[in-house]
C-alpha cells in the first residue's frame, strides 16, 4: 500500500483532467445543451435522444466511414509505412545525407498546425503550387481541394506526421543489435527477409505503441481539415471532429455534437484496447535444446565383460 503512495499525485491529476472531462462529456451528450435559447441557460436532461437522432443521421455514416479511411490512409498505412521506409533508408545512409533528410522531415512535424495547414491549402488550391508544376510540364491539374479532398487531406497529414513515425522507428532500429543481423546474413538471409524475419519481430512493441499513439492523433485532427476544405466541398470532407464542431459551434446544438464527441472516445478508446492487447503479446518462448551428449564413460560391469 505504501509503495503506491507517491502515484497518488498522478492518479488525482489524471482523474482531475482525463476522466473528469470524458465523464463530464458523456453526461453532455445526454442534455439539450445550446449556444443559445432556454438550451443555453438551463439544458434539459433528454436521455439517449442525441444518440438516436444521430445514428439516424444520414451524415453520420458518412462522416464515420470518411474517419476510418482518413486514420487508416493516413495514419496507420501512409505514416508508419513511410516513417518506417525513412528511418532504414537512414541506417544505410552517410551522415551528411542522413541529417538533411532528418531535417527536411521534421521542418514539416514541428511546424504549427495552422501553418502546416495554410501551407497545404496553397499548395493544393486551385492555382496553388501543385498545379503551377503541372502546368510547367505541360498539364493541367484539377482544383485538388474540390475534386478530390480527402486526398489532398490525407497526404497533407502524411507529410505533417511521418516525421514522428520516423523519429520512433529510429531509435528502436538503434536498439537492435548488429549481430543478429550479421547472423542472418551469414545464413543465407535476404535483406527483406532479415526485415520482415528478424528485425521487425525485435521492435514489435516500438511499431505497436507508434500505431496507438498516430491513430489517437489522427483521430482527434482537426485544423489542419478546418484550414484546408472546412469540411467541404458540402460534407465531403466532414470527419467526425469537424462534424461535431459545425454541430455544437456552426449550429449551436452543443449536447449533439458532444454526443458526436462521445462517439469518437468510444472509438478512440477501441483502438486504445486493441494495440495494448498487441503490447502485451509476447512471442511463445522456445523450448530448450537438449545439450549435446558428453562423453559416455563405461560402467565397472562393462569393464569387466569386457
Amino acid at each position: 500500500m505504501l509503495r503506491a503512495l507517491p502515484l497518488l499525485p498522478s492518479v488525482l491529476l489524471l482523474l482531475a483532467f482525463l476522466a473528469g472531462p470524458v465523464v463530464w462529456a458523456f453526461y453532455g451528450s445526454l442534455t439539450n445543451a445550446a449556444l443559445t435559447g432556454p438550451g443555453a441557460l438551463s439544458p434539459d436532461f433528454v436521455g439517449l435522444d442525441n444518440f438516436v437522432r444521430l445514428f439516424t443521421d444520414p451524415t453520420f455514416p458518412k462522416s464515420l466511414l470518411l474517419t476510418v479511411v482518413f486514420v487508416v490512409a493516413s495514419a496507420i498505412i501512409g505514416q508508419n509505412v513511410l516513417g518506417m521506409w525513412i528511418a532504414v533508408l537512414q541506417l544505410r545512409a552517410n551522415r551528411t545525407v542522413s541529417a538533411i533528410t532528418s531535417t527536411l522531415v521534421v521542418a514539416a512535424w514541428v511546424l504549427p498546425e495552422i501553418v502546416a495547414g495554410f501551407i497545404c491549402y496553397a499548395y493544393f488550391s486551385k492555382d496553388g503550387t501543385l498545379n503551377q508544376i503541372l502546368a510547367g510540364l505541360g498539364m493541367t491539374g484539377p482544383n485538388w481541394l474540390y475534386s478530390y479532398p480527402m486526398l489532398a487531406i490525407i497526404l497533407a497529414n502524411i507529410w505533417r506526421g511521418t516525421a514522428f513515425s520516423m523519429m520512433i522507428y529510429q531509435a528502436a532500429l538503434n536498439d537492435v543489435p548488429p549481430e543478429i543481423t550479421e547472423a542472418a546474413m551469414i545464413d543465407g538471409a535476404g535483406g527483406s527477409q532479415r526485415f520482415f524475419l528478424v528485425t521487425l519481430p525485435m521492435i514489435r512493441t516500438s511499431v505497436s505503441t507508434n500505431l496507438m499513439l498516430i491513430t489517437l492523433q489522427t483521430l482527434a485532427a482537426f485544423t489542419l481539415i478546418w484550414v484546408m476544405t472546412a469540411g467541404g466541398p458540402g460534407d465531403d470532407s466532414s470527419t467526425l471532429p469537424v462534424l461535431a464542431y459545425r454541430e455544437a459551434f456552426q449550429f449551436g446544438d452543443i449536447g449533439y455534437g458532444t454526443a458526436i464527441a462521445a462517439v469518437m472516445i468510444v472509438i478512440g478508446a477501441v483502438f486504445s484496447i486493441f494495440y495494448v492487447a498487441l503490447l502485451r503479446e509476447r512471442p511463445a518462448p522456445k523450448a530448450a535444446e537438449p545439450s549435446a551428449p558428453g562423453p559416455r564413460h563405461p560402467t565397472p560391469e562393462q569393464e569387466a565383460a569386457s
